[in-house]
């Protein structure tokens, strides 16, 4: 099967395991896409670890996913790179991260440490905090404020309370460093563009402006949402002040290792401080608009899915919701912002800001018209789209609401795949990770708990052929890797020479 023009589908957070009380996927009334797996041209493919560019047993996410499923091959990942650089000792003896811990050192200045503090391996390692304190001892560093960002996303929530006693005990173990400010990641990692949440948590990090706490822990029982939406709070000393604002001279490094949900708040912070001799470093790339130097530079993801349609002309719309909208052109383009006019965007966003819980429908109505309209265009060789609610609403770890965000997809997919047959289109369906396919973890006393984490379980694709052509299930094992070449020989043009994975179908 080749030369005929596509869609190529991205569930986000279709994972694929076996059913149970955890499983809002299987618990779901999907029959469409139960009938698609069950008897079409279906495969697991693997989404995490290794297959992508992390470390072993790493759980996969939107980012490395969406890379991947665009390169066509697995992409070292940030974090992998980070532990590269840790293991071999280059980042400590990095010349960058000495000369500016030296200047702190000779002027008596801070170091200010801000990241998320867990050990979720989408955005951050809180063991990178470990070693970042540990090279500010052994430099003499005079004083050191860690800005904890609590998570209850990428990890089980109501764990912020462990980390956060991790931290301190990083902290005991390098003899240096106290925690200033705690603030949830609803606020520090908002990437809608709400900059009044991005405001408030840059208000605690930088002139101690929230919730006064005297310990650490008090802050989380200031939050009724969970590890999230912790207040901003700023630690105070015996006289009530704040013990770690950033003063004129100081040094902020970025602990996060993913940019995306960050980067506001770099940004933020940049501008306000910049001009007042702040240094700015982070522990990797980010795609800021200031210029913050990075200690890990990034693996290549080019000359993959955008470069080989570009090459041959094949217009593509690429439409997704806000959350994901970057995932379906940078990071599927190979962290490339250029726009090349055989492309289109399409960003769907909503009035508000809404609770998943109570509405896990999201805005896929709005996508799904979207999608079915570029499908009907006679000029668009390739539509890509992601359908974001089993990952979105699954991160809540309401598994009610999730298991409806299934049901909600189930219908948006058979729309989809009825005006794909009505416009001589196939559709290739893809998770990027597992998410919803587990909502529950162990607790205290082995106890099950709500959870909203990623997974590494493998992830379907499925190819619903065009009118008039079969297709079958693949021989041999499949990874997100063959998903660029698969498309590109369904058009017609087959894969680009950079990729190392193989055509599926």
């Amino acid at each position: 099967m080749s030369g005929l023009p596509g869609i190529l589908l991205v569930l986000d957070g279709w994972g694929h395991a076996a059913p149970g009380e955890a499983n809002a996927l299987t618990a779901a009334a999907t029959p469409f896409l139960d009938e698609l797996v069950a008897t079409g041209a279906s495969v697991l493919a693997e989404a995490s670890g290794t297959a992508v560019g992390l470390l072993p047993g790493t759980v996969g996410n939107s980012e490395i996913g969406h890379i991947v499923i665009g390169a066509g091959r697995p992409v070292p990942y940030d974090s992998v790179l980070v532990e590269e650089r840790i293991t071999t000792g280059e980042l400590a003896a990095d010349d960058t991260l000495q000369a500016a811990l030296a200047r702190l050192t000779s002027t008596g200045r801070s170091l200010h440490l801000v990241g998320l503090c867990s050990d979720g391996m989408i955005h951050a390692n809180v063991r990178h905090l470990r070693e970042l304190l540990a090279v500010a001892a052994r430099a003499g560093v005079p004083k050191v404020h860690v800005h904890a960002v609590t998570d209850g996303r990428d990890v089980a929530d109501h764990t912020a309370a462990a980390y956060l006693g991790l931290v301190r005990s990083y902290i005991g173990e390098a003899g240096i460093g106290a925690v200033a400010s705690v603030v949830g990641r609803g606020y520090a990692l908002d990437k809608s563009g709400d900059l009044t949440l991005t405001g408030k948590a840059a208000g605690a990090i930088s002139e101690g402006k929230g919730e006064p706490i005297d310990d650490p822990q008090d802050a989380l029982e200031l939050t009724s949402r969970g590890d999230e939406w912790v207040p901003p709070c700023v630690v105070t000393g015996p006289d009530g002040r704040p013990t770690g604002p950033i003063e004129d001279g100081d040094l902020v490094l970025f602990t996060n290792f993913r940019s995306d949900r960050i980067q506001q708040l770099a940004d933020h912070l940049h501008r306000d401080l910049s001009g007042r001799g702040v240094e700015f470093l982070s522990l990797a790339q980010y795609d800021t608009e200031a210029d913050i130097t990075a200690l890990v530079g990034r693996a290549d993801a080019g000359g993959g899915l955008a470069a080989r349609l570009a090459e041959h002309g094949i217009r593509s719309v690429r439409i997704a919701e806000a959350e994901k909208f970057e995932h379906v052109t940078y990071y599927l383009n190979g962290r490339d912002a250029t726009r090349v006019p055989v492309e289109e965007h399409v960003r769907i966003t909503g009035d508000t800001a809404p609770d998943h819980r109570k509405a896990p429908a999201m805005n896929i109505d709005r996508v799904t018209e979207e999608i079915r309209a570029a499908a009907r265009r006679k000029d668009v060789g390739l539509v890509v789209a992601n359908l974001a609610n089993i990952d979105v609403v699954g991160h809540t770890g309401h598994f009610e609401a999730t298991r409806r965000a299934a049901e909600h997809t189930d219908r948006a997919v058979e729309a989809i795949c009825r005006e794909a047959a009505a416009t001589g289109r196939w559709v290739l369906l893809v998770g990027d990770h597992g998410n919803a396919e587990k909502m529950l973890t162990d607790g205290d006393g082995g106890a099950p708990r709500p959870y909203g984490g990623h997974t590494t379980n493998p992830v379907p694709a499925v190819l619903v052929p065009a009118p008039g052509r079969t297709a079958t299930a693949p021989d041999g094992p499949a990874g997100l890797a063959d998903i660029a070449p698969s498309v590109l020989t369904l058009l017609g043009v087959g894969p680009a020479p950079a990729m190392t994975g193989r055509a599926l179908w």
